[in-house]
């Protein structure tokens, strides 16, 4: 590959993320405003990040979104399957196990807390995942990796996606570490399968997850049930304020997770 073929390789990557971030500011104050809080959240990346990766690639390259994994696939199902069954087992190994051991335990939640439709909060949940997933492991890894190689290329957006929740309420170095984390894990599944469904999956089993355990999402108190997680445990292991993603079982399951992904073999993992 020339030099001139990777500088525009990563010119696309970071003009992606820039006008992903661009938009974003752009639509979140209409939609906050007609639809509130939530669907800022979870819509406003999903329709950035489509947007976002539409215009790149017609600047940058001759393909079509589906090379860069933004396409149903004939096993699109079982991979999306597979990484929210993963995703899920892992957000209650964070939080389940301390409850047994009398760490942690459920009590109702506060009466004046806006309780969101299950059924709602799904849909948007997936939205949001499948948005910044898009943005991430979309057109800016696959195309950054044609120019740095495929491990560096993850390991830059997985510290851009860190960074990104940085601001979020409660973010210690441990939360934006296993944040970080995250991300590898994320790339590394589509790596491993050659998908965005796998890392979809994962990223949405795992959202969906904390809020029905009644703990917060990166910082971010979501109420879906009525009863919420107190935790006599330190905050080393409940993640304080920011929740159970940054305290330390957070980061044994993300190496369980990593062996799981790499144990099984790639046939049941590729959408393709």
């Amino acid at each position: 590959m020339n030099s001139r073929t990777r500088v525009r390789h990563v010119a696309g990557a970071v003009a992606c993320v820039f006008l992903f971030f661009l938009l974003l500011r752009i639509i979140a104050p209409p939609l906050g405003y007609f639809a509130g809080e939530l669907a800022v959240l979870t819509l406003t990346p999903l329709i950035a990040a489509l947007i976002a990766t539409v215009v790149v690639i017609a600047v940058f390259d001759a393909g079509t979104p589906a090379d860069y994994g933004i396409c149903r696939h004939p096993g699109a199902a079982r991979t999306l399957l597979c990484g929210l069954v993963a995703a899920v087992f892992g957000a209650c190994l964070t939080v389940l196990p301390f409850v047994w051991l009398g760490l942690a335990h459920f009590e109702p939640a506060p009466a004046t807390d806006f309780l969101i439709p299950a059924a709602l909060f799904a849909p948007l949940v997936f939205c949001g995942a499948a948005g910044e997933e898009i943005v991430f492991r979309g057109y800016p890894l696959q195309s950054l990796a044609r120019a740095t190689g495929a491990w560096p290329a993850v390991l830059i957006t997985s510290t851009l996606f860190a960074l990104g929740h940085m601001g979020n309420p409660g973010a210690t170095p441990l939360a934006l570490i296993n944040t970080a984390g995250f991300g590898l894990l994320f790339g590394a599944a589509v790596l491993r399968s050659q998908s965005l469904w796998l890392p979809i999956g994962l990223h949405f089993g795992w959202n969906a997850t904390l809020p029905f355990l009644g703990v917060e999402l990166s910082g971010l108190t979501i109420r879906v049930v009525r009863y919420q997680l107190t935790w006599s445990a330190q905050d080393l292991w409940s993640g304080g304020v920011y929740g159970p993603e940054a305290g330390l079982p957070a980061t044994f399951v993300l190496v369980l997770l990593f062996a799981l992904l790499w144990l099984l073999p790639p046939s049941r993992l590729s959408a393709r």
